[in-house]
């Protein structure tokens, strides 16, 4: 078990991570949903798309600049809607990978878009 200790200065970042898509527009709205999420987390003073497949920023590529750039602590949001083999396996690697490149770093995976709870009621309220 890793304890890192943060002060209140430490750097906070958000990845909001897509599968990443062929079609642009796709992968735009990613792009767009994490600048509009930027305007209202004031705690994080990074938000990033990033994406698994066939786009760049790749997460890892992403979770480095951050990194570089001073960030030691990095929420990754999956914006997936089902719990797939890239929210099971492949972003928890990812993640992996990035606490062996830097022990420093602390990278949180939260619940995907299809995990959160009220999703239903949510959606049921836009009928």
């Amino acid at each position: 078990m890793r304890t890192i200790l943060y002060s209140r200065n430490t750097m906070k970042a958000l990845l909001v991570v897509a599968h990443g898509s062929r079609r642009v527009q796709s992968n735009q709205e990613v792009v767009t949903l994490a600048a509009q999420m930027a305007k209202q987390l004031t705690d994080y003073q990074h938000v990033h798309a990033a994406f698994l497949e066939l786009v760049e920023p790749s997460i890892s590529t992403t979770i480095e600049e951050c990194y570089q750039a001073g960030v030691r602590d990095i929420t990754l949001y999956p914006h997936f809607l089902a719990e797939g083999t890239h929210v099971v396996n492949d972003l928890p690697r990812i993640v992996e990978q990035a606490h062996s490149a830097h022990n420093d770093l602390q990278i949180k995976l939260i619940q995907h878009l299809g995990g959160f709870p009220g999703l239903a009621d949510f959606i049921c309220k836009q009928l």
